[in-house]
Protein backbone atom coordinates (compact mmCIF):
# COMPACT_ATOMS: atom_id res chain seq x y z
CA UNK A 1 0.00 0.00 0.00
CA UNK A 2 1.08 3.29 -1.02
CA UNK A 3 1.93 6.46 1.65
CA UNK A 4 -0.50 8.80 1.74
CA UNK A 5 1.44 12.43 2.15
CA UNK A 6 0.00 15.59 2.33
CA UNK A 7 2.21 18.29 0.80
CA UNK A 8 1.89 22.56 1.50
CA UNK A 9 5.20 23.39 0.48
CA UNK A 10 6.06 23.77 -3.34
CA UNK A 11 9.59 23.56 -3.07
CA UNK A 12 9.22 20.54 -0.64
CA UNK A 13 12.34 17.99 -2.50
CA UNK A 14 9.95 14.78 -2.35
CA UNK A 15 8.01 16.39 -5.33
CA UNK A 16 11.24 17.43 -7.07
CA UNK A 17 10.31 14.57 -10.05
CA UNK A 18 7.33 17.02 -10.66
CA UNK A 19 9.29 20.38 -10.99
CA UNK A 20 9.20 22.50 -13.82
CA UNK A 21 7.15 20.14 -15.90
CA UNK A 22 7.11 22.89 -18.82
CA UNK A 23 10.73 23.62 -19.46
CA UNK A 24 10.97 21.21 -22.53
CA UNK A 25 14.96 21.72 -22.49
CA UNK A 26 15.22 20.66 -18.94
CA UNK A 27 13.25 18.23 -18.95
CA UNK A 28 14.47 16.35 -21.82
CA UNK A 29 17.96 16.72 -20.24
CA UNK A 30 16.55 15.51 -16.93
CA UNK A 31 14.60 12.67 -17.06
CA UNK A 32 16.40 10.26 -19.71
CA UNK A 33 19.58 10.80 -16.94
CA UNK A 34 17.76 10.34 -13.67
CA UNK A 35 15.79 7.42 -15.32
CA UNK A 36 12.26 8.73 -15.20
CA UNK A 37 9.58 9.97 -16.61
CA UNK A 38 5.96 11.78 -16.23
CA UNK A 39 2.53 9.79 -16.55
CA UNK A 40 -0.49 12.40 -16.76
CA UNK A 41 -4.11 11.50 -16.25
CA UNK A 42 -5.90 8.50 -14.66
CA UNK A 43 -5.78 6.06 -18.09
CA UNK A 44 -2.12 6.73 -18.82
CA UNK A 45 -1.07 6.05 -15.57
CA UNK A 46 -2.95 2.94 -15.44
CA UNK A 47 -1.38 1.60 -18.62
CA UNK A 48 2.04 2.53 -17.67
CA UNK A 49 1.23 0.14 -14.90
CA UNK A 50 0.00 -1.90 -17.66
CA UNK A 51 2.89 -1.69 -19.38
CA UNK A 52 5.42 -2.97 -16.65
CA UNK A 53 6.94 0.43 -15.65
CA UNK A 54 7.94 0.54 -11.47
CA UNK A 55 5.61 3.76 -9.97
CA UNK A 56 8.13 6.11 -8.06
CA UNK A 57 5.64 8.28 -6.87
CA UNK A 58 2.07 9.93 -7.36
CA UNK A 59 1.01 13.84 -7.44
CA UNK A 60 -2.96 13.91 -6.79
CA UNK A 61 -4.97 16.69 -5.75
CA UNK A 62 -7.78 15.50 -3.42
CA UNK A 63 -10.68 14.78 -5.88
CA UNK A 64 -8.15 12.35 -7.80
CA UNK A 65 -7.81 10.57 -4.40
CA UNK A 66 -11.17 8.09 -4.27
CA UNK A 67 -10.67 7.93 -8.49
CA UNK A 68 -6.99 5.83 -7.59
CA UNK A 69 -7.88 4.65 -4.47
CA UNK A 70 -7.01 0.85 -6.27
CA UNK A 71 -3.98 2.25 -7.08
CA UNK A 72 -2.94 3.44 -4.07
CA UNK A 73 -3.99 0.43 -2.09
CA UNK A 74 -1.41 -1.67 -4.88
CA UNK A 75 1.08 0.21 -5.32
CA UNK A 76 4.29 0.52 -2.91
CA UNK A 77 5.24 4.17 -3.77
CA UNK A 78 3.98 7.09 -1.73
CA UNK A 79 1.20 9.54 -2.76
CA UNK A 80 1.51 13.48 -2.54
CA UNK A 81 -1.86 14.98 -1.62
CA UNK A 82 -1.87 18.38 -3.12
CA UNK A 83 -4.28 21.32 -3.60
CA UNK A 84 -4.72 21.89 -7.60
CA UNK A 85 -2.97 25.75 -6.98
CA UNK A 86 0.30 24.03 -4.96
CA UNK A 87 0.39 21.59 -8.15
CA UNK A 88 0.52 24.64 -10.66
CA UNK A 89 3.49 26.02 -8.77
CA UNK A 90 5.27 22.84 -8.44
CA UNK A 91 4.84 21.91 -12.43
CA UNK A 92 4.36 25.12 -13.94
CA UNK A 93 0.87 24.88 -15.42
CA UNK A 94 -2.93 23.36 -14.44
CA UNK A 95 -2.57 20.14 -14.05
CA UNK A 96 -6.86 19.48 -15.58
CA UNK A 97 -6.49 16.26 -15.42
CA UNK A 98 -5.39 16.32 -11.40
CA UNK A 99 -3.52 12.84 -11.48
CA UNK A 100 0.79 12.50 -12.17
CA UNK A 101 2.69 9.60 -11.47
CA UNK A 102 6.77 9.39 -12.10
CA UNK A 103 7.57 6.24 -13.33
CA UNK A 104 11.05 4.58 -13.69
CA UNK A 105 12.07 4.11 -17.18
CA UNK A 106 13.03 0.71 -18.57
CA UNK A 107 16.50 0.03 -20.29
CA UNK A 108 15.38 0.60 -24.52
CA UNK A 109 16.12 -3.03 -26.12
CA UNK A 110 18.32 -3.15 -29.15
CA UNK A 111 16.82 -2.70 -32.48
CA UNK A 112 18.02 -6.37 -33.46
CA UNK A 113 15.74 -7.80 -31.10
CA UNK A 114 13.01 -5.33 -31.70
CA UNK A 115 13.06 -6.87 -35.17
CA UNK A 116 13.37 -10.04 -34.35
CA UNK A 117 9.64 -10.56 -33.99
CA UNK A 118 8.32 -7.49 -35.85
CA UNK A 119 6.46 -7.61 -39.45
CA UNK A 120 5.55 -4.14 -40.05
CA UNK A 121 8.02 -1.27 -38.96
CA UNK A 122 7.98 2.63 -38.94
CA UNK A 123 12.00 4.43 -38.93
CA UNK A 124 11.39 8.10 -38.23
CA UNK A 125 14.14 10.58 -38.65
CA UNK A 126 14.60 13.63 -36.53
CA UNK A 127 10.82 13.67 -36.03
CA UNK A 128 11.67 15.77 -32.96
CA UNK A 129 8.02 17.62 -32.04
CA UNK A 130 7.07 15.37 -29.16
CA UNK A 131 2.94 15.94 -30.63
CA UNK A 132 3.69 14.41 -33.48
CA UNK A 133 5.94 11.72 -31.91
CA UNK A 134 2.83 10.92 -29.56
CA UNK A 135 0.24 10.63 -32.79
CA UNK A 136 2.97 8.77 -34.52
CA UNK A 137 2.98 5.94 -32.09
CA UNK A 138 -1.41 6.41 -30.87
CA UNK A 139 -1.65 5.18 -34.88
CA UNK A 140 1.00 2.82 -34.92
CA UNK A 141 -0.70 0.98 -32.39
CA UNK A 142 -4.07 1.29 -33.31
CA UNK A 143 -3.00 0.14 -37.03
CA UNK A 144 -0.94 -2.89 -36.10
CA UNK A 145 2.17 -1.30 -36.80
CA UNK A 146 4.81 -4.24 -34.60
CA UNK A 147 7.82 -1.68 -33.44
CA UNK A 148 9.40 1.86 -34.01
CA UNK A 149 12.98 2.55 -34.35
CA UNK A 150 14.28 6.24 -33.52
CA UNK A 151 16.96 8.15 -35.07
CA UNK A 152 19.20 9.67 -32.42
CA UNK A 153 17.82 13.19 -32.96
CA UNK A 154 13.92 11.90 -32.47
CA UNK A 155 11.75 13.46 -29.50
CA UNK A 156 11.77 11.40 -26.37
CA UNK A 157 8.65 9.19 -27.16
CA UNK A 158 8.34 9.14 -22.87
CA UNK A 159 8.19 12.79 -22.83
CA UNK A 160 4.98 13.46 -21.03
CA UNK A 161 3.72 15.70 -23.95
CA UNK A 162 4.06 12.36 -26.40
CA UNK A 163 2.48 10.11 -23.66
CA UNK A 164 -0.38 12.38 -23.70
CA UNK A 165 -1.00 12.75 -27.34
CA UNK A 166 -0.08 8.69 -27.57
CA UNK A 167 -2.64 8.36 -24.78
CA UNK A 168 -0.72 5.77 -23.17
CA UNK A 169 -0.17 4.07 -26.62
CA UNK A 170 4.47 4.66 -26.33
CA UNK A 171 4.11 1.58 -24.13
CA UNK A 172 2.14 -0.72 -26.15
CA UNK A 173 4.43 -0.69 -29.01
CA UNK A 174 8.27 -1.50 -28.77
CA UNK A 175 10.33 0.57 -29.74
CA UNK A 176 14.72 1.27 -30.45
CA UNK A 177 16.94 3.96 -30.85
CA UNK A 178 19.51 3.20 -34.11
CA UNK A 179 22.24 4.40 -33.29
CA UNK A 180 23.91 6.04 -36.19
CA UNK A 181 22.73 7.21 -39.28
CA UNK A 182 21.62 6.58 -41.95
CA UNK A 183 24.10 3.43 -41.53
CA UNK A 184 22.43 1.54 -38.84
CA UNK A 185 19.76 1.32 -41.52
CA UNK A 186 21.45 -1.58 -42.91
CA UNK A 187 20.80 -3.08 -39.69
CA UNK A 188 16.91 -3.01 -40.67
CA UNK A 189 17.66 -4.12 -44.58
CA UNK A 190 19.88 -7.35 -42.83
CA UNK A 191 16.93 -8.24 -40.95
CA UNK A 192 14.95 -8.63 -43.94
CA UNK A 193 12.98 -5.47 -44.43
CA UNK A 194 12.66 -3.46 -47.60
CA UNK A 195 13.14 0.47 -46.92
CA UNK A 196 10.20 2.45 -47.98
CA UNK A 197 10.81 5.93 -47.76
CA UNK A 198 7.91 7.41 -47.76
CA UNK A 199 7.60 11.47 -49.68
CA UNK A 200 5.35 13.85 -51.94
CA UNK A 201 8.15 13.40 -54.71
CA UNK A 202 6.47 12.72 -57.26
CA UNK A 203 8.65 10.11 -58.64
CA UNK A 204 7.62 7.92 -55.86
CA UNK A 205 5.57 5.25 -56.76
CA UNK A 206 1.65 5.62 -55.45
CA UNK A 207 2.08 2.97 -52.13
CA UNK A 208 -0.92 1.52 -53.69
CA UNK A 209 0.47 0.57 -56.25
CA UNK A 210 3.63 -1.09 -55.03
CA UNK A 211 1.09 -3.32 -52.80
CA UNK A 212 3.08 -3.19 -49.59
CA UNK A 213 0.11 -5.06 -47.71
CA UNK A 214 1.37 -7.95 -49.36
CA UNK A 215 4.72 -7.77 -48.61
CA UNK A 216 6.11 -10.50 -45.75
CA UNK A 217 8.23 -7.45 -44.05
CA UNK A 218 8.26 -3.18 -44.30
CA UNK A 219 10.04 -1.25 -43.14
CA UNK A 220 8.40 2.78 -43.58
CA UNK A 221 10.52 5.50 -43.41
CA UNK A 222 9.03 8.89 -42.07
CA UNK A 223 10.50 12.27 -41.89
CA UNK A 224 10.43 15.45 -40.12
CA UNK A 225 6.87 17.90 -40.22
CA UNK A 226 8.54 19.89 -43.54
CA UNK A 227 11.60 19.00 -44.11
CA UNK A 228 10.18 15.05 -44.92
CA UNK A 229 13.28 12.62 -45.29
CA UNK A 230 16.97 13.96 -45.76
CA UNK A 231 18.45 12.98 -49.10
CA UNK A 232 20.61 10.49 -47.31
CA UNK A 233 17.76 8.66 -45.99
CA UNK A 234 16.33 8.67 -49.38
CA UNK A 235 19.05 7.23 -50.56
CA UNK A 236 19.33 4.72 -48.63
CA UNK A 237 15.59 3.65 -48.85
CA UNK A 238 14.58 0.48 -51.36
CA UNK A 239 11.83 2.34 -52.72
CA UNK A 240 9.92 5.56 -52.32
CA UNK A 241 6.30 5.93 -52.06
CA UNK A 242 4.05 7.99 -51.85
CA UNK A 243 0.19 9.10 -51.00
CA UNK A 244 -1.92 10.24 -54.24
CA UNK A 245 -3.57 13.08 -53.18
CA UNK A 246 -6.01 15.82 -55.06
CA UNK A 247 -7.39 19.33 -55.10
CA UNK A 248 -3.65 20.50 -55.63
CA UNK A 249 -2.67 19.98 -51.77
CA UNK A 250 1.18 18.52 -51.57
CA UNK A 251 1.67 16.81 -48.49
CA UNK A 252 -0.22 16.31 -45.29
CA UNK A 253 1.12 16.73 -41.46
CA UNK A 254 2.96 13.62 -40.65
CA UNK A 255 1.05 12.03 -38.44
CA UNK A 256 -2.03 11.82 -40.75
CA UNK A 257 -0.07 10.69 -43.14
CA UNK A 258 1.71 8.51 -40.88
CA UNK A 259 -1.76 6.95 -40.18
CA UNK A 260 -2.47 6.66 -44.07
CA UNK A 261 0.64 4.81 -44.52
CA UNK A 262 0.19 2.69 -41.92
CA UNK A 263 -3.26 1.29 -42.76
CA UNK A 264 -1.70 1.04 -46.37
CA UNK A 265 0.73 -1.55 -45.34
CA UNK A 266 -1.09 -3.55 -42.72
CA UNK A 267 -3.62 -4.27 -44.18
Amino acid sequence: MSELITVEDPDDPRLADYTGLTDVELRRRREPAEGLFIAEGEKVIRRARHAGYEMRSMLLSAKWLDVMRDVIDEVPAPVYAVSPELAERVTGYHVHRGALASMQRKPLPEPEDVLATARRVVVMESVNDHTNIGAIFRSAAALGIDAVLLSPDCADPLYRRSVKVSMGAVFAVPYARLDSWPHALETVRDAGFPLLALTPDEKAVPIDALGPGRMERVALMLGAEGDGLSARALRAADEWVRIPMSHGVDSLNVGAAAAVAFYAVTR
